[in-house]
């Protein structure tokens, strides 16, 4: 039905024809444009705008509700459609494309896993913040639906959870990695979280053992009943190696001839091959271990090679009072050790596996005190000399 669409038309239409469900009302003062009515909805119709799409097939593009948006609202929207047909647009196709966009747990599961399984060693930290966090919040969200302040607030939510601004940086960081990947496969305009801020909080705190602490937790590891985490835990303290690299080391790794232990480049932080020297403890760890000529792996328990031993971990640093330490301070108060013992940083980043310097420079303070110590023993022997000259 051809008509001139007025306020008091749509506010007062002929009723639908009864051998129909919905008419079409097209607007005289702008063609291409009209109002749908529905035969069951009386109080409000539809705003469309009919073009011919690029095939010459005649399409559609949904404006608006009469009851969201006036009619002078909706031929300002239609000319502009129409402007942008006649450049080569196809608003019909768009939404469409945008209908198809993929949810973050389709692309997640689809498209980021398996890029990420070839690319990032730490692959099941996000497929583990994903299952527990991620997927509940915007799992069934399309990407191009994700918006910058939900995120905000989900990332600020992560820290009022308990967890602390490190981790809950580690969600966001994933996030934005993930859809900065969707960007780069052209499945993803733009990054709304690109500008998220992260907390940045500083989490590079040293905690080395005092001399009584180191015995109180030595107590504990040889008299403990589950002897293979307490070789474990004795390998990482005499050697400042990672967990990861630890319970990963094979036999075939260990040259007892020569004392040294080799991670391979898979194994390393770096991805690339080190040689770490075992000290007289760490042979003597490894001349405690039953698994030699059994297994491919050194430490080896009851179920099979171990893949963690935190829980185990908790325990013992309870029993010896150690509640605040970590087991990654074990590598910090190895790289104590060397240093108080006079060696210089760059043997200490050699021997922690540092591939920037910069990492190795925040045991800087111990040299200080180290070189303090051999500054005050150079004037002792000074002094000493000084009072002997006197003397003679």
């Amino acid at each position: 039905m051809k008509v001139k669409l007025t306020n008091q038309y749509i506010k007062n239409p002929p009723p639908v024809p009864a051998h129909k469900t919905k008419e079409e009302h097209c607007d005289t003062a702008l063609p291409g444009l009209l109002w749908e009515q529905r035969a069951v909805n009386h109080e409000w119709g539809s705003y469309r705008l009919r073009y011919k799409s690029e095939g010459g097939k005649t399409a559609y593009v949904t404006i608006g509700r009469s009851c969201d948006i006036s009619l002078a609202g909706a031929r300002k929207r239609a000319r502009h459609l129409k402007a942008q047909i006649e450049l080569g647009a196809d608003p019909q196709a768009e939404a469409k494309a945008k209908k198809q966009v993929l949810t973050w747990n389709a692309f997640f599961t689809d498209h980021y896993l398996p890029h990420v399984k070839q690319h990032k060693r730490s692959w099941k930290n996000d497929l583990e913040m994903h299952n527990l966090r991620i997927s509940a919040f915007i799992g069934n969200k399309r990407l191009n639906k994700i918006t910058r302040s939900e995120v905000q607030r989900f990332h600020a939510s992560l820290v009022e959870e308990d967890l602390s601004p490190a981790t809950a940086d580690h969600h966001l960081k994933l996030i934005r990695q993930a859809l900065n990947l969707a960007v780069d496969w052209e499945l993803l305009e733009a990054n709304p979280v690109a500008k998220v801020k992260l907390f940045n909080q500083d989490n590079q705190v040293e905690r080395y053992l005092s001399d009584e602490e180191m015995q109180r937790l030595l107590k504990v590891l040889k008299t403990d009943s589950n002897r293979v985490v307490c070789n474990v835990i004795l390998f990482l303290l005499s050697t400042g190696a990672r967990v990861s690299e630890a319970l990963s080391a094979e036999w075939s790794d260990i040259d007892r001839k020569n004392r040294v232990w080799v991670i391979q480049a898979t194994n390393s932080k770096s991805k690339k091959k080190r040689s770490v020297p075992l000290n007289d403890v760490a042979i003597g760890v490894l001349d405690a271990l039953d698994t030699e000529g059994k297994h491919d792996r050194l430490f080896v328990g009851k179920r099979g090679p171990l893949t963690t031993i935190n829980k185990v971990w908790f325990r013992i640093r309870s029993e010896a009072g150690l509640e605040d330490y970590r087991i990654h301070d074990l590598r910090h108060s190895y790289a104590s050790l060397l240093v108080n013992a006079g060696h210089s940083l760059f043997e200490v980043q050699q021997a922690l596996g540092h591939s920037d310097p910069k990492v190795t420079m925040r045991y800087a303070h111990l040299s200080k005190e180290s070189l303090q110590r051999a500054a005050n023993s150079a004037s002792d022997k000074i002094t000493e000399a000084m009072e002997a000259a006197a003397k003679a």
